[in-house]
């Protein structure tokens, strides 16, 4: 069994910063591509950043230049800086990964979601 457990949501003033934290567990042979969404109110659930193996980013328009993905690959964790919040950015904020469980056997995970609301 594999487990993403995500950390750092909270309650931020707008212009703040937050950062939010998901570290992999289980039978893990590798990690592909891991990454943030994000789910508001009535709305779909949204890409916010991924990051390859390699370290290649990919972001949505509406948070480039404010927030960063990064990875540690030994520690199997996924970290997203978020800086300059909007009260826009206020959702329910998953962590994907697709991993390698067994030889070749390869799923999406997700975790089960941290609150990040951004006040005016």
């Amino acid at each position: 069994q594999v487990q993403l457990v995500e950390s750092g949501g909270g309650l931020v003033q707008a212009g703040g910063s937050l950062r939010l934290s998901c570290a992999a567990s289980g039978s893990i042979f590798s990690i592909n591509v891991m990454g943030w969404y994000r789910q508001a109110p009535g709305k779909q659930r949204e890409l916010v950043a991924t990051i390859s193996s390699g370290g290649s980013t990919n972001y949505a328009d509406s948070v480039k230049g404010r927030f960063t993905i990064s990875r540690d690959n030994a520690k199997n964790t996924v970290l997203l800086q978020m800086n300059s919040l909007k009260p826009e950015d206020t959702a329910v904020y998953y962590c994907n990964a697709h991993i390698e469980s067994s030889p070749h056997y390869y799923m999406y995970h997700w975790g089960q979601g941290t609150q990040v609301t951004v006040s005016s």
